[in-house]
């Protein structure tokens, strides 16, 4: 558990707010236990002052091994994640399973799931009080269904660009430049990807405006667009294809974290080495400290450059060496090897996560990391666990909201629409692609770009993006929303205009 230094303790109070499970308790400004302690260590982790220490565990307390914290849960109380509790000496889950009753399929969901005709080339009728240029009817499986469609300039446009890549792009809110002009900025990373948000109206109404709408539309339909991250790379982005990182094509992206990888090939390479370090920049794997690995092998004595998360995962700062992480030369992941633990001749792995760049080490005499060729047998591993990496590619969803004055060529009453859709009485796509539709006030949503028709984009000098939208929906409950009913016409009517492509919708 933990033991807390009176004398070191300045009472900041950082420990008691980071306490899962509510444990530490400023006391005359220094910090207490006060209840149960489970072992998180995570008072340990954001202590500055080091006056919080593990000390001995506490006997009766049941080992949680649900994850890589492995809380220490005396009885009757709840671990770190609140999910588990020690009920009589026997891990048992807090809540019972949740199991869906309403799994049901309405029909007109069913029907109303694709738009009758897309927006892309149908125009508008402006100024917007105007019906909306086509407003479509057709019958599907005895139900009467309408699409409204028009193409909208909307200046709240943004596009939000997911970059599969191990490298390491830019800091977190950098800003994301096209030919000089500040277009978006660089934002939260995810698993395996960077993700950049151009556009956004604070942006599209700038002085720059006109490159910002340009780029999102030429992404949109599919075009390779230049940009340049400040204090980080440059990159050649094409929805569908691989992204260009600093003149690299980055083919695959990782498999998982470092730590993941310790579990995903655990069996397949625990009789291959004594010992592996699975560089990632977010969580760097040591093998035989992972709750996997250590169930396989005993530890090693190998201790890895970083800053220690959790058993057998650490911390690595950004960089452009393996792994996206700063280290150049592998052997400079092993800070240092215990002799005391180790021993001659021992085989230590390094690799990255995408398992395209492997070292194999010995431990020498004196304790230190040799290097060795890689065996045919390591070799087998890594083109296997190679193969389980995907395809890197640049996608993009459209992200946007369309509260705004179109919707009057959709009903006489606007916030009708809003609620509708909200309802689900309403089907949004755009360009054909579904929409989802975020929670809270207007109709903000995400598209997929490449589930839209071919090069649904255009933009205009306000400026603004075009964006096809459609609204599907019965035509009982368009009349309920107080829609354009007198406009509605049946998809024969517009067939007949000959004005038309037939399209496949993607899936």
């Amino acid at each position: 558990m933990i033991a807390i230094r009176s004398e070191t303790c300045v009472g900041c109070g950082v420990c008691e707010q980071v306490c899962p499970v509510g444990a530490i308790e400023i006391v005359d400004r220094k910090a207490r236990l006060v209840g149960d302690c489970v072992g998180c260590l995570s008072c340990i982790k954001y202590c500055k002052f080091s006056a919080i220490v593990e000390a001995d565990r506490r006997e009766g307390a049941l080992l949680c091994k649900n994850c890589g914290v492995k809380c220490r849960i005396p009885e009757g109380k709840v671990g770190a994640c609140k999910r588990f509790s020690n009920v009589g000496g026997r891990l048992t889950l807090n809540r019972p399973l949740q199991i869906p009753t309403n799994t049901s399929v309405d029909r007109e969901r069913i029907v109303t799931a694709k738009p009758i005709v897309t927006a892309v080339g149908a125009g508008a009728a402006y100024p917007d009080y105007k019906p909306a240029p086509y407003i479509v009817t057709e019958r599907r499986e005895g139900v009467d269904v309408v699409t409204v469609v028009t193409e909208a300039p909307i200046s709240y446009s943004s596009m939000m660009v997911k970059i599969d890549t191990n490298l390491h792009i830019g800091d977190e809110g950098a800003s994301v430049r096209r030919d000089g002009r500040v277009v978006g900025m660089v934002t939260t990373e995810q698993y395996g990807s960077h993700v950049l948000i151009l556009g956004g109206v604070g942006k599209v109404k700038g002085p720059d405006g006109m490159f910002v709408v340009r780029t999102m539309a030429e992404l949109g339909n599919g075009d390779r667009v230049s940009l340049k991250i400040d204090g980080g790379a440059a990159l050649e982005l094409q929805v569908g294809h691989h992204p260009v990182v600093n003149g690299h094509v980055d083919e695959k992206m990782r498999v998982g974290c470092g730590g993941a990888c310790c579990a995903l090939f655990a069996k397949a390479l625990a009789p291959l080495v004594d010992e592996a370090i699975i560089l990632d920049h977010h969580i760097t794997g040591l093998f035989t400290c992972h709750p996997a690995g250590a169930e396989l092998k005993s530890y090693s004595g190998v201790t890895p450059v970083g800053r220690l998360a959790t058993a057998g995962r650490y911390f690595f700062d950004h960089g452009d060496g393996w792994g996206g992480t700063t280290v150049k030369d592998p052997v400079e992941a092993i800070r240092s090897i215990d002799m005391s633990v180790a021993r001659p001749g021992m085989k230590i792995l390094v690799a990255e996560t995408t398992w395209r760049q492997i070292a194999l080490f010995e431990v020498g005499a004196e304790g230190n990391p040799v290097p060795i060729a890689v065996t045919d047998e390591i070799e087998a591993f890594r083109r296997m666990a190679a193969g389980c990496c995907e395809e890197s590619r640049v996608s993009a969803m459209y992200y946007a909201g369309v509260g705004g004055s179109a919707r009057a060529g959709v009903t006489t009453d606007p916030v009708r629409i809003t609620r509708a859709v909200h309802e689900g009485k309403a089907r949004l796509s755009i360009a054909g692609a579904p929409a989802y539709v975020l929670p809270g006030g207007g109709i903000t949503f995400l598209a997929d770009v490449a589930k839209m028709v071919d090069r649904p984009f255009n933009y205009t000098a306000s400026p603004a993006l075009l964006a096809p939208i459609e609204y599907t929906m019965t035509v009982e409950a368009y009349g309920q929303i107080k829609g354009h009913v007198a406009s509605m016409r049946p998809l024969e009517e517009v067939l007949a205009e000959g004005r038309f492509e037939y399209t496949e919708l993607k899936e």
